[in-house]
């Protein structure tokens, strides 16, 4: 009994040191959160400065200009372009600076700091086909690839006959220009520059323009203190040419990047730390997923085979509903929409709660097939020598359920390891997470996926092993 509640002591301490650590942190020193997708040199990008992974580039060095000025440590947080504006609505982040354009669409959810500077766009195309796509009608009925909520995306759109092609990292834009699957990339000069293999591709003569060019700070509707100083600090930098400085430091920046010619392994050895951090944050995130899933599966697995039924109803509703919605937006809608309802979670909280809800809902009916596989005629036996059928569950019941199912248990939790991967949307710092950045900052396009597939593959096969041993374990009295 002791060694039971030792552990369960030991789990409560887990879970709320990571769910209270951000907490215990905010009340040391005044903070102000930056958001970005430095995915997008030279204004914000990853480069490795004196063996630790740092975000730079000249939207940066403007974000530590206004948390300077307001006394305030800045803390960044980065994650996927069009995730920027439902994490400031949300209060996750305070400001945005990440290449934004104020469109009329963006006003109508957020306030727009004055333009702090204006993008020239370009097309890249392979060299190829440089002759092809030199104008701006040339680029009619095009394949053309494009940053996901950009304004490049919007002038895609408005391009006639083009079938426009959007994700979420430039790196990915140009791999699908090198593999031949768009015809060209539509960017700003800047990044076109900074990410082409000159070896392979071009920017084209063709311009295309838009009706406004402009890049601002973006903020929480109302928040007019915050604006002002903003305003303050982008109308100093202006007067005084710092941003134009930025800009020429953030470009040697990432001219100084060179393209590696790495194995897999060697690959996964040079940029080991970033993935020991990655297995750190997917081992937690995918073990308290599991244990909460265990536990609130179990007992819906009982509410559903109760003789309320109002509690049939519930069990049965909630595992309906969580089996049929994509995890993805289950992660959403905990992360980006419960604040609106003054109900806020930290990334990995949200990660974890998702997991927990949605394996929930599979271990509920693996439980519930295991537990009516049990020949009803123990329970009657069990109550006709005096066990009340709560005893009965526990100790008849309950332990052949579980040994009959606990592969299918199993195979939940090698799946619930995978599916943790769906957190580095939401900016939890996971394996995904990490290969995205590197994938960004080495400009590698297969290896950092290859050493993130190696490591799940290895994470579930020693799971698959361990869980065997278990299995056998707990089958050798039926081969007695």
């Amino acid at each position: 009994m002791r060694k039971k509640i030792t552990a369960w002591i030991l789990l409560c301490m887990v879970v709320l040191l990571s769910f209270g650590s951000i907490a215990s942190a905010e009340g040391e020193k005044k903070t102000i959160v930056l958001g970005t997708s430095a995915d997008y040199m030279p204004y914000e990008f990853h480069k490795t400065i004196d063996g630790e992974d740092t975000i730079v580039g000249f939207d940066i060095e403007i974000a530590k200009e206004i948390a300077k000025d307001m006394g305030a440590e800045l803390v960044i947080k980065d994650t996927s372009f069009d995730a920027l504006l439902p994490e400031l609505t949300s209060g996750r982040i305070d400001f945005v600076i990440s290449g934004m354009n104020p469109t009329e669409e963006r006003r109508k959810s957020i306030d727009f700091s004055i333009p702090y500077y204006e993008a020239e766009q370009s097309v890249i195309a392979r060299k190829e086909d440089e002759s092809k796509y030199n104008t701006v009608e040339s680029l009619e009925g095009a394949r053309i690839a494009v940053q996901k909520s950009s304004i490049q995306e919007r002038i895609a759109k408005g391009i006639p006959n083009a079938e426009v092609v959007s994700l979420d990292k430039t790196p990915d834009l140009l791999l699908q220009l090198e593999t031949g699957r768009v015809d060209i990339v539509l960017a700003e000069y800047p990044i076109a520059k900074a990410y082409m293999n000159e070896e392979t591709m071009v920017i084209t003569d063709a311009k295309p323009t838009s009706e406004n060019g402009e890049y601002a700070v973006g903020v929480r509707k109302g928040n007019e203190e915050l604006l002002s100083s903003i305003n303050a600090t982008l109308e100093r930098l202006l007067k005084e040419g710092e941003i134009e400085k930025f800009i020429d430091e953030a470009g040697d920046l990432a001219a100084g990047r060179e393209k590696e010619q790495l194995n897999t392994f060697e690959f996964f050895w040079k940029y080991r730390d970033y993935y020991v951090k990655g297995v750190q944050y997917t081992l937690l995130i995918s073990a308290l997923g599991v244990v909460f899933g265990f536990i609130l599966g179990l007992f819906l697995s009982l509410m559903r085979m109760s003789g309320v039924h109002l509690l049939k109803f519930i069990a049965t509703a909630y595992i309906e509903v969580m089996r049929g919605t994509p995890m993805l937006v289950q992660l959403f809608i905990i992360h980006y929409s419960l604040p609106i309802f003054d109900i806020k979670f930290s990334p990995i909280q949200s990660g974890i709660l998702t997991l927990s809800l949605n394996s929930a809902a599979y271990l509920a009916e693996i439980f519930r097939a295991g537990i009516q596989g049990v020949d009803r005629g123990q329970l009657e036996a069990a109550r006709s020598l005096g066990m009340t059928k709560k005893k009965a569950m526990r100790h008849i019941i309950l332990p052949q359920a579980f040994k009959g199912v606990l592969p299918a248990i199993g195979n939940e939790f090698v799946v619930v390891i995978k599916e943790s991967s769906i957190v580095s949307m939401i900016g939890v710092m996971d394996i995904m997470y990490q290969a995205q950045i590197l994938r960004g900052s080495t400009y590698a396009p297969l290896n950092p996926l290859l050493v993130a597939a190696i490591i799940y593959f290895i994470l579930t096969f020693v799971l698959s092993k361990l869980l065997g041993v278990w299995e056998r374990k707990l089958s050798a009295s039926d081969n007695r």
